[in-house]
Formats: structure tokens, sequence, C-alpha cells
């Protein structure tokens, strides 16, 4: 009996010190997933820890893809939009000569014909020649080489200094001076050397599409209504030829020669036009960075600066609004508040000198209104004050 009660006492301290055991290791096993959840959570937030971060940062890490698709297929497919481009140039320019030129000739007054004469082909030689020195000019790279120059920061892909106003390009894989973005209808990046060229191009083919979409919109009208006539004639036609007798005589048709006139006048007219629109408003952006002198990536960078400088409390919300800023940062005296201003930008008609190249007034001339290869100002790895340049601004907050 005794016997018996000691074997089932050893068999129960055998069973509790199993319990214990278990229960020690299963605390053990939670204990370590509990560090391993706290040091990988700690690693993750020092990998992705950074004071700049905001929603656009992580809008532009979630859409990293995209971006690394539409890089690849704009570096393939650079040759088919410049082709796209010529083509579609030439198909207007060759509708102009073959169709609306003569017609020209016969009907219209000399003066008018000199008029279009005149400015069809200086605005075509215009275009032209901007189009050809954008897509062949390059726009300039840092030198590869060891010197003395001078770098603002590190490029983290070409791991060499990179100079004021220098910024990467993805798509040919170079830093490029100045940048302002990579044209896939150039099939090259824009910038220190051919953004005049680019800027030319977009303000001619604008001023060139408005031109024929004015001088082009009776002839519109006439060869839209002359096309609905045709189909119109031609429905006619089928029901006579289903229904005819010896009293009914068909509708005349239309030839081939007169059914693609009319077809051409309403290609070019639509075409113009929707290159206009487009064209145009690119255009008008593009001059209002001109005019403060600065890029389309600058842009985004002073507005990222200036807005984390007006969380610090440092520059006024807007210019000449110092006094509503210091009312709501009370903390901040208002003789610290600046005004955020571009270091860049000489002024708006300086900023407008400087990117066309005018020293002297006949450059206006020479230089803008007639086709011209001269360099910008500077290299565009150091940005001294341009001679074209009237007053030195004072020095003003800025990045």
């Amino acid at each position: 009996m005794r016997s018996r009660q000691r074997m089932f006492a050893a068999v129960m301290r055998l069973l509790l010190k199993c319990l214990r055991l278990g229960r020690r290791r299963r605390f053990k096993l939670v204990r370590q997933v509990e560090q391993l959840w706290h040091y990988g959570r700690l690693c993750l937030r020092s990998l992705l820890y950074n004071s700049f971060t905001d929603g656009d940062v992580v809008l532009d890490s979630l859409f990293e893809p995209v971006y690394w698709l539409v890089d690849h297929v704009t570096r393939w497919f650079g040759v088919v939009f410049v082709a796209l481009v010529i083509g579609l140039t030439s198909s207007i320019v060759a509708i102009v000569y073959i169709c609306l030129l003569p017609l020209i000739l016969q009907t219209y007054t000399p003066a008018w014909i000199c008029w279009h004469l005149a400015y069809g082909h200086w605005n075509l030689i215009m275009i032209v020649f901007h189009y050809y020195m954008a897509i062949t000019t390059s726009p300039g790279h840092p030198p590869q080489a060891k010197n003395d120059l001078t770098g603002v920061s590190i490029c983290r892909k070409c791991i060499a200094p990179k100079p004021a106003r220098t910024h990467h390009c993805s798509i040919c894989n170079r830093c490029v001076l100045k940048m302002d973005h990579h044209c896939p209808w150039l099939n090259n990046c824009v910038g220190h050397y051919n953004h005049r060229y680019f800027f030319s191009f977009c303000l001619f083919m604008t001023m060139g599409c408005i031109y024929c979409s004015i001088s082009g919109w009776e002839m519109f009208r006439d060869a839209y209504a002359a096309i609905e006539r045709m189909k119109l004639l031609e429905k006619e036609r089928l029901q006579v030829a289903a229904n005819q007798t010896y009293y009914q005589t068909p509708p005349p048709t239309f030839s081939f020669r007169q059914r693609a006139f009319h077809k051409s006048v309403v290609y070019l007219w639509v075409l113009c036009s929707s290159v206009a629109l487009a064209l145009g408003a690119l255009t008008l952006w593009h001059a209002a960075l001109i005019t403060r002198g600065e890029t389309s990536i600058e842009r985004h960078i002073n507005r990222k600066e200036r807005q984390r400088l007006q969380k610090k409390g440092k520059v006024s919300i807007a210019h000449g609004t110092a006094a509503s800023w210091g009312r709501a940062r009370c903390d901040v005296p208002l003789s610290v508040l600046q005004v955020f201003r571009n270091p860049y930008s000489y002024g708006s008609w300086d900023n407008w000198k400087v990117f066309l190249g005018v020293d002297v007034p006949r450059h206006w001339l020479t230089r803008v209104l007639l086709p011209s290869p001269h360099l910008p100002h500077g290299t565009g790895l150091s940005w001294d004050l341009p001679p074209c340049v009237t007053e030195q601004r004072a020095p003003l907050l800025a990045i």
C-alpha cells in the first residue's frame, strides 16, 4: 500500500516538473518572439527613418515600380517619338504645299500672299532649326575626371561630385547640368546647353499651329460640310442603285482627289488645333518657370524647401506677409523672418535675357527672331553673375 502511494507521489512530482518545464519553455519562447518583434521593428524604423519623410515621399516610394517602367519605355521608344514628330510635321507641311498653297495663290490678294509666304516659311525654318538643335545638342554633363570641381553634393548613382543645379537622369543614366526634364519627344534631356532650343521649338511650333488653325478655319468649315455632303450623296446613290429605274439618274460621285483634299484639310485643322492647345499649355508653363529663373525640378525643390522653412518659422508664408506670419508664430521675431527667393533668379526681365542670351539690343533680332546657335551664359558648373544682368540682387534666404 505504501509502495503504491510512493509510486503515485513520484509520478505526480514528475508530472508537475514536466508541466513547470513546459511552462518555462513556453514563456521563454514567447519572450524570444517579443524580443525578435521589437528588434525587427527597431531595425525597420532605423532604416526607413528620415526627417524629410512625408506623404509625397511615401507616394513616390509606392510608385517607384511605375517610374521604373516609364523610364525604360521612354528610353526604348524615344526614337519612335522623334519619328512621330517628324512624320506628323512633314504631313502638315506636305498638305500646305500640295493642297492649300495653290488655293492661296489663286484666291488671295498679293499682300496676303506675301504675308503667308513670308511668315509661314520663317516659322517653318525656326521650327526645323530649333528641333534639330534640341535633339542633337548635348544638355551638358559634369566632367568625370578628377579636378577642382566644387560639388554641392555627391550623386548617389554616379558616385561623383554634383555641381549646383545638376541632377541625375534615370533614363540617360548620367548627371545633367541644369537639368529640366527628360523629353521623350526629343529623345534627349533638356539641360544647360539645349534648354533654349527646347523652349524655342515649343514656342514656334505653338505659333505655327495657331497660325494654321486660324488661317484654315474657313477652309475647315467648307471641307467638313463637303464631307458631310459626300456621305449624304453616297447614301442616296446607294438607294438609287438598289431601286434603279430607266427614268432615274444616280447622283454624281466625287473623285478621289476631291475626297483626299477635303479630308486633308480637316486632318490639318484638327491636328494643329490639338497640338496648339497641348503644346501651348506646356509652353506657358515653361515660360512661367523661366520668368522665375528656375527649372521644373528646381520648382519642386524650392517649394519643398519653402514649406520646410515655413514650418520652422524662418521665412514668411508669402511675399510681404511677414506680419501675418509673425502673428501666427509669436515666438519668432519679425526681424528674423525673410522672404524665400530662388538664388538663381535675377528678376523677370533679366531672367529672360540670361535665358535667351541677349547681351545687347540687336541680339533680340539675331539671337531670338533668327536662328542662332550661340551658347548660353556660363559653363553650367558655376553660376556667376551674367554680364547682361543690370544689377546684382541682395542675397536672400534660399537653398
